[in-house]
């Protein structure tokens, strides 16, 4: 079933950085680089993150799913890689 989504990766790292990420792990999708995190600060994306007591900012693994109309349908924080595809899937067949 075509679901006629289009998927980006997106976070700060470099383009040069995204382009070896791209290509160890064959990513058939664009990534976009947001070196200044403004698109992240934009969607609650760059957080304060508390790794074994050490307090940063950084991004938080996010999805958001953005409908026909360019609103944001659906968010999911602190996204777990494995099963989320599935996640995603649901709940873009439930937009059509």
């Amino acid at each position: 079933m075509e679901l006629g989504a289009k998927v980006f990766g997106i976070s700060p790292d470099s383009i040069e950085s995204h382009q070896q990420f791209r290509d160890k792990f064959d990513l058939n999708f664009p990534l976009l680089a947001d070196v200044d995190h403004q698109v992240a600060e934009q969607f609650g994306a760059w957080r304060e993150k508390n790794s074994y007591g050490k307090k940063s900012l950084g991004i938080q693994r996010s999805t958001f799913l953005i409908d026909a109309e360019g609103k944001v349908a659906k968010v999911w924080k602190r996204v777990d890689v494995d099963g989320h595809e599935q996640e995603v899937i649901q709940a873009l067949k439930s937009l059509i």
